[in-house]
């Protein structure tokens, strides 16, 4: 017989008396362990513990610039986005010398341009080149895909977009996440988020397509900072209104872009298929990224009202769903 291995020895028999004792010190053991566990988690959250981080993101909006939006008709992306920007005063009212500028774009998938998954990259250059003449230290660009991010950046055309215009591109790994937590969020507490892509920024552009959601009812503005979440996120598409709301609290960006050229109206957010874009020549830049969903939803046949996340996003403060309040300029690039 191996010496590694022996026959246990002999155990006392137990008595009736002792199996109880044992069982009540084992009951008082779980409980103990049970009521740890019920203080360290926050019954409220998904499983989420209640610590708290001690880190939070800044607020990239720019006070003075006040909440504005503009609506640029065209279907020259190029064009419509300047003339959407000089509507607002140009990007100069928003990027300064020595800014450090981080664009959050939509890179969820390893398709090309046409299917219109992702942030077009011609705009993406584009709007880094202005950020750069406006005078920034530095551009970088970001998003933590769905699929490959690497696989994702280059089929997108991203990479070679930001490589061009000399932006650098973050490309998400284990080390940039952090956990934190939003105040007033349901889900974002201990969470861990793209942090380390923050370091040093100074100011924060969102670039998103408008697509069709299977869940949401839409994806623009608000659920593209949903590319900053790590962990296993898809949980939150239980509640996935509540949770772009929570986004909204998250990101208090500089501008958002939404590009609305061609809108996904069918098959979203995935695509696959031209056939799934109908062009809506339309290009909307905003301070207030809750007027930019709200007069984004029209572009999908929808109203504010069917996108329960707007009025979510709206009652904790992120925003207003009434753009039109806001005085929208118009233009139209022919």
């Amino acid at each position: 017989m191996s010496k590694r291995f022996k026959d246990p020895p002999p155990q006392p028999e137990i008595n009736r008396r002792d199996f109880l004792i044992r069982s009540a010190k084992a009951g008082i053991t779980l409980g103990a362990a049970a009521a740890i566990g019920y203080f360290l988690y926050d019954p409220a959250g998904p499983g989420v513990p209640v610590e708290k981080s001690s880190v939070a993101l800044p607020d990239f909006s720019v006070p003075e610039a006040g909440k504005k939006i503009a609506i640029a008709t065209g279907d020259d992306r190029i064009k419509t986005v300047n003339a959407a920007l000089k509507a607002l005063g140009g990007i100069e009212c928003f990027v300064k010398k020595g800014d450090r500028v981080l664009i959050k774009v939509n890179a969820s998938f390893a398709t090309p341009p046409s299917l219109g998954a992702n942030t077009n990259p011609e705009l993406l250059a584009e709007v880094a080149r202005l950020c750069s003449r406006a005078g920034a230290a530095a551009v970088a660009v970001t998003d933590n895909s769905i699929n490959n991010p690497e696989s994702c950046f280059a089929l997108s055309g991203i990479a070679d977009a930001a490589k061009s215009t000399g932006a650098d591109l973050i490309v998400p790994k284990e080390s940039l996440f952090t956990n934190i937590t939003v105040p007033g969020s349901n889900f974002i507490r201990n969470w861990p988020v793209l942090f380390g892509a923050f370091h040093g920024v100074t100011k924060l552009i969102g670039i998103a397509p408008v697509k069709d959601h299977r869940r949401s009812g839409a994806t623009m503005s608000m659920k593209n900072w949903y590319g900053f979440i790590g962990g296993r996120r898809n949980i939150f598409h239980q509640d996935i209104h509540t949770f772009i709301k929570d986004l909204a609290l998250m990101i208090r960006p500089t501008l958002v872009i939404l590009d609305g050229t061609f809108a996904m109206i069918s098959n979203g957010p995935t695509g696959g298929s031209v056939s799934d874009l109908k062009q809506t020549n339309t290009m909307i830049v905003s301070t207030d990224q809750v007027a930019a969903d709200a007069a984004g939803a029209a572009l999908l046949g929808k109203t504010p009202a069917d996108l329960p996340f707007i009025a979510k996003a709206e009652q904790a403060g992120a925003g207003t769903a009434d753009f039109e309040a806001l005085s929208p300029f118009r233009v139209s690039t022919g």
